[in-house]
Order: structure tokens, then sequence, then C-alpha cells
């Protein structure tokens, strides 16, 4: 599957399983949005679950090559249950990062076996201000990891992928914002009113 074709497909996959929304939503950084990315209900999809992570797997042997981690990390919530599968397909250990820290037992933000010394490959589902993302990377750097790559499916041009640049971390996505919503476009899922919308939210953001 080359990237073009993979691209069409996640947008199909997406729309199919209702999981591209239109209208008036608040993100959880507070910003108001005229479209939402629900991927978070794609577990509850096993045919769309299966074909998301094999797209993830060619993403991540095409653009970071599974000799540069020995561990993936799913980003809390919606990296886990991808991150999860994911680390199985490819034979790599999983790590998780908890959004908070734990108050007892050992008391860390990552859970699993983490060795100072171990390259961790960041997996998540989108990527909007980048807080997720850079969260995580310190708190495994933090415990001795080594993060230089993340993965995520789509970015909404809202500003995250220069901010996780200046976190020493390069980011590796499949899609745009803009580019799902020029496809939907074409397709007459949305009309021309909604894709100025959503091109002038990235622009916005």
């Amino acid at each position: 599957m080359n990237s073009e074709s993979a691209k069409k497909q996640l947008c199909q996959i997406l729309f199919e399983i209702g999981a591209l929304k239109f209208g008036a939503f608040r993100l959880t950084s507070g910003k108001a949005s005229p479209y939402y990315i629900d991927l978070r209900m794609v577990p509850s999809f096993p045919d769309a679950f299966h074909r998301i992570c094999d797209i993830y797997v060619k993403l991540i042997e095409d653009n970071v090559g599974a000799e540069n981690f020995r561990l993936i990390a799913g980003v809390p919530t919606a990296g886990i249950p991808f991150g999860a599968v994911i680390a199985y397909n490819l034979h790599r250990p999983f790590i998780y990062i908890r959004s908070t820290q734990s108050n007892h037992g050992r008391k860390r933000r990552v859970e699993g076996v983490l060795t100072p010394g171990d390259k961790v490959l960041l997996l998540d589902d989108l990527v909007t201000s980048g807080k997720s993302l850079i969260q995580a990377a310190s708190a495994i750097r933090t415990e001795g990891g080594i993060v230089n790559d993340a993965v995520v499916l789509i970015t909404r041009e809202e500003g995250g992928d220069e901010k996780i640049a200046k976190e020493n971390l390069t980011l590796h996505y499949l899609l745009k914002a803009g580019e799902i919503a020029n496809m939907l476009h074409e397709v007459g899922v949305i009309d021309d009113e909604e894709l100025k919308r959503i091109l002038r939210q990235r622009t916005e953001g």
C-alpha cells in the first residue's frame, strides 16, 4: 500500500464508522472546533481497527524503521489500544504513559518495564497542540528512556507539530486535517462553507 492509497483508505474508514464529525465542538485544549475526529471509537469496530493498525505498522516501517526503537509507548488515552496491538504485531515490548502519576505502588507515570537507555517510539492517534506527546516524552526521559520519534495518524495542523519539533522529537504522520477536508469535499460529504471553516481552523491554530 502506498502513501496515497493509505490516506484514502484511512479517510474512508473513519467516515464509514462515523469517526468524522462536523458541527460545533470543544476540544480537550478548550478550543472551539468545527469538526471532531473520534479515533477512540475505532477499537469498537474490529475490521476498522485491524486495517488502521496495519496502516500504523506500514507508517512506522517506512518512516521510522523498526531497528530504531526497542519499545512502543502508548499515549493516553487513544494511543494505548493502538500501541498495544502494534507492539504485539512488531514483536516489541509495550509500555504506556499514565495521565497522572500513580499515588500507590511505584508511583510512576510510565507503566511497564522501561530500562534506562531504552529507545522508545511514542504512539498516539492525532496531534492538536502537541501537549500529550510532549508530556509523554518528558515522562519517559525522566526515567532514563530515549525518545526521538513519535507516530500519529493525523495532524490537525494547529501548531502542535512545531511545538513537538522544539522538544527534539520527530513527528511522523499519515494525514493532515486539510487533506481530509479536501478529500471529503471532493466526494460531496462536506460543502464549500464547511471546507472553508476546517481550513480556517488550521491557520488559526
